[in-house]
């Protein structure tokens, strides 16, 4: 039996569909992608997709001297967006369930 995260995922169209594991080996060396937005100097949204074929973002204030740094620190501690904010925000994932 296959499970559901793996045949949503090969369901997906390119790029998604790549990205997303669709097998418990491909599952096992599976890498997330995380997107960021600044909504202002100091104020950062970061998105990431998870291996169940899903997708969640998480906003919070930062120090603002480097985004790049400072998005694991919003995954960390950052509030999770409202599944319609983080679509708005990240159109690229728009055919990716909105992790719970």
């Amino acid at each position: 039996m296959t499970h559901p995260s793996f045949v949503r995922a090969a369901a997906l169209e390119e790029p998604l569909r790549s990205h997303f594991p669709k097998s418990a080996e491909e599952a096992a060396a599976w890498q997330p992608w995380i997107l960021r937005r600044a909504l202002s100097m100091r104020v950062l949204v970061v998105a990431r997709t998870r291996v169940e074929c899903a997708w969640a973002a998480y906003c919070d204030a930062v120090p603002g001297m480097n985004h790049v740094h400072e998005m694991a620190d919003v995954l960390d501690h950052g509030d999770k967006l409202p599944e319609h904010v983080a679509r708005a925000l990240f159109p690229e994932f728009d055919q990716v369930p909105y992790a719970e």
